[in-house]
């Protein structure tokens, strides 16, 4: 099994997780990614035993994401003047999809993930990267089949299962999206409340919706987890989910039905939020 990234405080796209909002949009058609060059402009930097490669990290943790490709495509020149591991370059290229991403460029997101991919074939999170820009640029189904290809060589990753139902969700194929989201909750309960693993990147702008709610409230409700299910039904109801028969006669949701917190809920619905 080869070994993924370190972990680093690098969330993609992180606010917009914990807000639902979409930003979704298709761009024109990309511009060449610039090529690597050997020429680091090394300015004012404090003095600091880092290597480019953590200068890039660090300045992506910063949010100074041109800084960060330089840094990333600098490290990437030499490794590849150096002929070092293909493999570790296949990372840089990944990190320096991400910065693109960040900076809603997402021709040369897919370019640096593409390259990455070329380059290491077995490493997972370049596959759903290019997912998430196709996914972002309003095209789901396209995003499909790059989730599937990182799932089929990461089983294991939460995150991947939930980019997955995402898409599944925007396409309103329910039944795929609710299994993808109940793997990725059993693989990981606090995924829904995570921003990224390591350098992969999270689809952040979820389909968020009433009825969105409600299917992860029925997700929670079938895990065990009464208090996360009767918080997205409460969620659920003030998105507009006011469909109170459908609540109480759903197998799922039954499972919670003599919890105090849903009777409460029941007896004192929210008021839809409105805009």
């Amino acid at each position: 099994m080869r070994r993924e990234p370190s972990t680093h405080a690098v969330a993609l796209l992180g606010a917009l997780l914990a807000l639902g909002v979409s930003r979704l949009g298709a761009q024109g058609p990309p511009a060449k990614p610039p090529q690597p060059t050997g020429s680091l402009q090394q300015k004012a930097r404090p003095a600091a035993n880092l290597s480019d490669e953590q200068w890039g990290d660090l300045y992506m943790v910063r949010k100074e994401y041109d800084k960060a490709i330089d840094s990333y495509a600098h490290v990437i020149n030499v490794r590849q003047s150096s002929h070092e591991s293909e493999a570790k370059t296949s990372i840089v290229w990944d990190k320096m999809g991400i910065c693109y991403q960040q900076k809603m460029d997402y021709g040369h997101a897919r370019e640096a993930y593409k390259k990455a991919i070329r380059l290491d074939r077995t490493f997972a999170q370049p596959w759903n990267n290019l997912g998430t820009t196709y996914y972002l640029a309003g095209k789901p189904k396209k995003s499909i089949k790059f989730y599937r290809r990182a799932i089929k060589i990461n089983p294991a990753s939460a995150s991947y299962h939930l980019n997955l139902g995402t898409a599944y969700f925007a396409r309103k194929k329910y039944e795929r999206a609710t299994r993808e989201y109940r793997t990725a909750i059993q693989l990981d309960p606090d995924v829904l409340t995570r921003n990224a693993e390591g350098h992969g990147t999270t689809v952040e702008t979820r389909y968020a919706s009433a009825k969105f709610y409600f299917y992860l409230a029925k997700i929670f409700a079938t895990a065990g987890n009464p208090d996360k299910a009767v918080r997205y039904l409460e969620r659920a109801m003030e998105e507009g989910f006011n469909d109170r028969k459908r609540i109480l006669q759903d197998p799922d949701i039954q499972k919670i039905s003599q919890y105090p917190a849903f009777v409460a809920l029941m007896k004192k619905p929210p008021v839809a939020i409105k805009d």
